[in-house]
This record gives C-alpha cells, sequence and structure tokens, in this order.
C-alpha cells in the first residue's frame, strides 16, 4: 500500500537489533479500557465487537493511547479470537465474564468439521488495518497481531477462559489426534491472517501464546511451539524491499527461551518473570527482546515506576549487538492510572537516552 515514510522507525530498528538513541516503547493492550477515552467510544459502540468490527472506531482506539503518550508504535485494536469466530464458533463478550463460545469444539465431529475461514469474513480487519496506517501517517510503525494456534485452541475448546485447562489438556492427553488436527488449522488460518494484515499494511507482526506456559515440558514444543512454528515460516517477511518483523510471546515461556528464541521470529516477548541481562546470555543476541515490566509495576507510585524502569533497562544493558523494545511483561491492567503511563513513557525516554551508546 502507498503510505506516508515513517517520521520514527525506532521500534522497528530495535527488532532488526540496529542501534537507537533510545529504548522504544509501547505497552500490550495500550488502547484499552485503562483510558477514559476508550471507555467513551466502546459505550458509543455498544459492545466490544461493535467497536471491533467497525473500522472507523478501531481506528480511533488504535490512536488514542498515542494521543496522550509518546510511544513508538500503534497496535491495531481487535481481539486474538476473531479467527476462531470467523470459523462459526459464536464469540460474545459478557461484560464482567469475557469471551465466550457459544459452539466450543467438545466432541470429534465439531474437530472434524472444522474448516480454515474464509479470510473475506475479517474484511472489517483489514480494512481497519489500512485506515489505521492512513490515519498514522507516518507517525509510528503500526503493529498486526493474532493469538497463537495454541492458545485460541484453548478459548475454542474450552469454550471460555479458563484456570485448569482440564478440558484442553484431557483432549491433548487422551485424543492427541484431535488437537493436533485443530492446531494445524488454527496455523493455516492464523498465517492467512497474518499475512492479509501485512498486506493491508501492518508494518510488524506479533504472535500472542498467552497459554503457552501453562503446559509441560515436552507439551509445549509439540502442541505450542511447534505451530507457532509454522505461522512463523509462513509470514510474509518483505514488503516493497522493507523487512516486516515478527514478534513472538508466551507468557510463562521462559524454561523454553532457547528453543523460543530459534523458532525464527525476530523478537521474542518476555513475562516478568525473566531475567534480562540472563535471557541475553542464554540466546547470545539470536533475537531481539521485548518487555518486561510487571503490569502491577505501575500502581506502585510515580518514585517506584521510574526506578523499576531504569532496573529494567539496566539489566539489559546499553544497545550494541542486541536489541530492546521496551514493554510490559503482559497486558496493562484496566485499573491502571494514566498518570503512571505517563511516567513510565518519560523514564523510558530519557534514562534509556542518556544509557545507550553510538
Amino acid at each position: 500500500m502507498s503510505a506516508e515514510p515513517l517520521k520514527n522507525d525506532l521500534f522497528l530498528r530495535a527488532l532488526k537489533r540496529e542501534q537507537v538513541p533510545y529504548t522504544p516503547l509501547w505497552l500490550m493492550r495500550q488502547a484499552g479500557r485503562y483510558l477514559p477515552e476508550y471507555r467513551a467510544t466502546r459505550a458509543r459502540a455498544g459492545s466490544f465487537m461493535g467497536l471491533a468490527t467497525v473500522p472507523e472506531m478501531a481506528t480511533e482506539v488504535t490512536l488514542q493511547p498515542l494521543d496522550r503518550f509518546s510511544l513508538d508504535a500503534a497496535i491495531l485494536f481487535s481481539d486474538i479470537l476473531t479467527v476462531p469466530d470467523a470459523m462459526g464458533l459464536g464469540l460474545t463478550f459478557v461484560t464482567g465474564e469475557g469471551p465466550k463460545f457459544e459452539r466450543p469444539l467438545q466432541d470429534e465431529a465439531a474437530v472434524n468439521a472444522l474448516e480454515v475461514p474464509d479470510m473475506h469474513k475479517l474484511q472489517y480487519v483489514f480494512d481497519a488495518v489500512r485506515m489505521i496506517r492512513q490515519a498514522l501517517g507516518g507517525k509510528v510503525p503500526l503493529i498486526g497481531f493474532a493469538g497463537s494456534p495454541f492458545t485460541i485452541g484453548c478459548y475454542m475448546v474450552e469454550g471460555q477462559g479458563s484456570r485448569e485447562y482440564r478440558l484442553i489438556k484431557t483432549m491433548m492427553y487422551a485424543r492427541p489426534d484431535l488437537l493436533h488436527r485443530i492446531l494445524s488449522i488454527n496455523a493455516q488460518a492464523t498465517t492467512h491472517y497474518l499475512n492479509a494484515q501485512i498486506d493491508a499494511g501492518a508494518q510488524a507482526v506479533m504472535l500472542f501464546d498467552s497459554w503457552g506456559g501453562v503446559l509441560p515440558d515436552g507439551k509445549f514444543q509439540e502442541f505450542s511451539l511447534a505451530y507457532t512454528k509454522q505461522v512463523v515460516q509462513g509470514l510474509n517477511r518483505q514488503v516493497n524491499g522493507e523487512k516486516i518483523p515478527v514478534i513472538t510471546f508466551t507468557k510463562g515461556g521462559g524454561p523454553w527461551l532457547e528453543q523460543i528464541a530459534s523458532c525464527g521470529a525476530d523478537a521474542v516477548g518476555l513475562d516478568w518473570t525473566v531475567d534480562m541481562a540472563a535471557a541475553r546470555r542464554r540466546v547470545n543476541d539470536q533475537v531481539a527482546f521485548q518487555g518486561n515490566m510487571d503490569p502491577m509495576a505501575l500502581f506502585a507510585g510515580e518514585a517506584a515506576i521510574r526506578a523499576e524502569a531504569r532496573r529494567l533497562l539496566d539489566a539489559f544493558g546499553p544497545v550494541g549487538r542486541g536489541g530492546h523494545v521496551f514493554n510490559l511483561g503482559h497486558g496493562i491492567s484496566q485499573f491502571t492510572p494514566p498518570e503512571a503511563v505517563s511516567a513510565l513513557v518519560d523514564e523510558v525516554r530519557t534514562y534509556s537516552t542518556r544509557f545507550h551508546v553510538t
């Protein structure tokens, strides 16, 4: 697509482990419920899906955090469950309860009937990507995203969020053939979905493996990482001569960091349980890192927020062969005071500017 040249490409440069004058920053769920302007737009939309499926509204909420904070990337406002919704599982969002599927995959017939959806059913997402790119006017890059095959598979089998993962794990142990079929279809669908976002103008993409970390060793590699790798290997990584970086994020994935870093992605997102300095040593700067501040630190007051930001920047160290995109170790809480984000953005920018080397 034709678009204005980027005025701020530091996020993309950091993902490619190039030198940058400061550590770029964005926040998972940065367009969301902690912002009063988001809540007002959400009220106008009438429902979450009403908001996500109207490109004009998705564009509005994508841009809201950039109007408030000096962030270095925008991320498409959408949801990881748009793909299984397009498969016909009947996605609904219940206030206070989260997403639910009316027709979860809980018998062999349902699994056998599952198919890769027609991407035209997700045209509203691709239209939003195009509209956001145009509205950004080259201010910062736009990130597209999807859920990992395993994570969306969890929702598809459980029917909703879970604490025990009883149904998906029962299927994994009792009928691994059925789970592999679900994950294979999910991987194909996710590859098509992310490539369509790239075609529409996404300048980087991120794969959220939010639930991969609940698996035991051995099962993680078989049922999560293998399908994440399949998606990464199927993505279009060059558009008009420009590289499209890929970020993978497995919450709880620290034990398998070396294996995740070898999946082919350009960057690995880290949660707050991983020591950044040790992570760099473990992978020998094979990839860039994104993360990894505990979102709860944003409730501790300005002094503590600034101290924690400095601690994490110190842990990574000056950018040399490595690359660091500052982020949280998971999504920002809906209860976060916006002024806490202001303090974090300011500290990361000012401290890392002094800390980086050329």
